[in-house]
């Protein structure tokens, strides 16, 4: 495919990188669901594009130059040919128009995400991963699905303020102010999710409850602007180091 880094602006191909490498990286990680679930970026600048993956690509076969800009209608802006799907586009269409700060989104459908989304009381603060994604985490009701556009306005709702939504029986989102943050976001999510399934398996009745107040003690640990900046400055540079020794092809 022909690279589109001199067709775009430097801030958008900057974009279009990282977002390609969240995909490989999805890939890498075992989260990907074939050809389905969806991540997404806005494209810098005022006409509230963003880009998202098309069909009928594997996730490890993503590039920057193959990733689609759609408009707030789900309509390809540059290549009137390519084929988004609908359901991505409900989702992440919903969650971009209605928090500016949410400049990328990410969903899948890992085994463990569905896991736990469909356990009645939710993300369970059993593991020093779970408290720092659980503070932050917002749940939404299963419709069906995401075709209905309605749906739009109620998934807005139940994320609120939050950066991290169990999508019941269904799976898993995160959002944020960089590409990064929502990976670091989705990595420490998963990771709860995986330890919760492990630890039932164990059954209920033998589970540790942290001492009271220690939740509340992690919360304070990982909130605030030094962990977007940790995982900006820090862990988004080295996973980058990851894929390049792996396979660089995501930066075409």
């Amino acid at each position: 495919m022909e690279s589109l880094q001199d067709k775009v602006s430097s801030e958008e191909w900057s974009r279009r990188v990282d977002l390609a490498a969240a995909f490989r990286l999805v890939a890498h990680y075992g989260w990907d669901d074939l050809i389905f679930t969806h991540l997404s970026a806005r494209v810098p600048g005022p006409e509230h594009h963003f880009l998202i993956n098309p069909y009928p690509l594997m996730f490890e076969e993503v590039t920057a130059s193959s990733l689609v800009k759609i408009d707030m209608e789900g309509q390809p802006v540059d290549d009137k040919e390519a084929i988004v799907n609908a359901a991505g586009f409900v989702i992440h269409s919903a969650i971009h128009m209605a928090r500016e700060d949410a400049q990328a989104v990410l969903h899948l459908h890992t085994p463990h995400g569905q896991a736990v989304s469909a356990m009645s009381e939710g993300l369970l603060p059993h593991t020093q991963t779970a408290m720092i994604a659980r503070h932050d985490i917002a749940y939404h009701e299963y419709e069906g699905i995401a075709t209905d556009l309605e749906e739009r306005e109620r998934l807005v709702a139940d994320l609120g303020g939050k950066n991290a939504m169990l999508l019941r029986n269904h799976g898993t989102l995160t959002c944020g102010e960089s590409i990064a943050a929502a990976f670091v976001r989705m990595y420490f999510l998963e990771r709860a999710c995986e330890a919760q399934v492990h630890m039932l398996a164990a059954g209920r009745d033998g589970l540790h409850t942290p001492p009271q107040g220690v939740p509340e003690k992690v919360q304070e640990q990982t909130s605030g602007p030094g962990v977007a900046m940790i995982s900006q400055m820090l862990a988004w540079p080295a996973l980058l180091r990851k894929l390049d020794r792996i396979d660089p092809s995501y930066r075409t």
